[in-house]
């Protein structure tokens, strides 16, 4: 998640960060400047060690005190940002570099709700590059957006496909670039077919099992035809709910979502559409929330705790990322060799 600042990032921080600073550091050089006078300078040359051991020991609480008062005068930041990148998934999933990265639903949320219990976090501002994934996860970030008690903005940069829109539906605003995909609102059901293979390594398959539709979906039997319009209305079901879900959050009808047939968008059209209300970059985010807000915006970036490993292999890994790659991947689903995903 972490990058180089840009102009754009740079927006309200000099007076949220730079004040602080300043702060703490007059009060830790007025205790160290108290600190010398009282044990080293006023003291006899026997008593220095000791003085400036003194010294060091006032200066470090001088600077935290410094650092509370500092907080307490001036908001670090008043926007939080969370950042939904790559395929969505329950628990954040890795893979070698240049493969698509997932993303840890159940982190997002913890970030947002985070964020939603600190006072100084006025607004929220949900930036998206994922082109979706597993359906509850998905579902349970939008849902922690649509709590945040204040102003949601979702900001589509590359891709904001399928159950990243399902998140980004959830917010007061979309926005997007010229060039991102948005869109895709459906659902895929899928299966490996193994049955052939396994039939010519002289492999069957038996299962016992109490349900008449228990294992409808194995991979190792062929399916009936009453299975496959049982796992067909699953999937449509799904799509039922996502197309209420977006009809709702965007404040369109059912039938004008359901016309998309789940194609992906260009902004420019996608904004045509109703999916997105306006275009523009991340300064003009920023300038947005700046008036809604009534004061500069000063933003700071929410995310999960990780090693030193962890940020090199994320690092790696999305500095290959590619939309190609992430269209294509595939999600672990709900049970029986069955995946399903938006």
């Amino acid at each position: 998640m972490s990058s180089l600042p840009s102009d754009d990032d740079a927006v309200g921080t000099v007076e949220g960060t730079v004040v602080p600073l300043v702060v703490t550091a007059l009060v830790g050089l007025i205790g160290v400047a108290a600190a010398w006078y009282v044990f080293v300078r006023s003291t006899d040359s026997l008593v220095d060690l000791l003085g400036l051991l003194v010294v060091a020991a006032v200066a470090l609480l001088a600077l935290w005190v410094g650092s509370r008062i500092a907080g307490s005068l001036v908001s670090p930041y008043n926007v939080a940002e969370v950042a939904v990148e790559g395929p969505i998934a329950r628990e954040r999933a890795g893979g070698v570099p240049g493969s698509a990265t997932g993303i840890g639903a159940d982190d997002v949320v913890e970030q947002i709700e985070l964020a939603d219990a600190d006072p100084a976090a006025e607004a929220l501002l949900v930036k998206l590059n994922t082109p979706g994934g597993e359906i509850v996860p998905s579902e349970d970030i939008r849902i922690a957006a649509e709590r945040f008690d204040g102003p949601t903005v979702a900001y589509a940069t590359d891709v904001c496909a399928s159950g990243g829109y399902d998140i980004a539906s959830g917010c007061d605003e979309i926005w997007a670039r010229e060039g991102s995909l948005v869109g895709s609102i459906g659902v895929v059901g899928s299966r490996v077919n193994a049955n052939d293979l396994a039939e010519r390594l002289g492999l069957s398959y038996e299962g016992f099992t109490a349900g008449e539709y228990k294992d409808a979906g194995t991979p190792l039997k062929e399916l009936r035809p009453d299975e496959r319009a049982y796992l067909q209305g699953l999937v449509d079901d799904y799509y039922d709910q996502f197309v209420e879900t977006v009809a709702e959050g965007r404040d369109m009808a059912p039938d004008a979502v359901e016309e998309t047939e789940a194609r992906v968008f260009l902004g420019s059209e996608a904004r045509e559409r109703g999916l997105v209300d306006e275009l523009g970059t991340r300064r003009a985010v920023t300038d947005a929330l700046e008036d809604r807000l009534g004061e500069a915006v000063a933003v700071r970036e929410f995310e999960p705790a990780h090693s030193l490993r962890e940020r090199v292999s994320l690092g790696a890994q999305r500095a290959t990322y590619a939309f190609g790659a992430g269209l294509a991947s595939a999600f672990d689903g709900d049970a029986d060799g069955l995946r399903f995903r938006r």
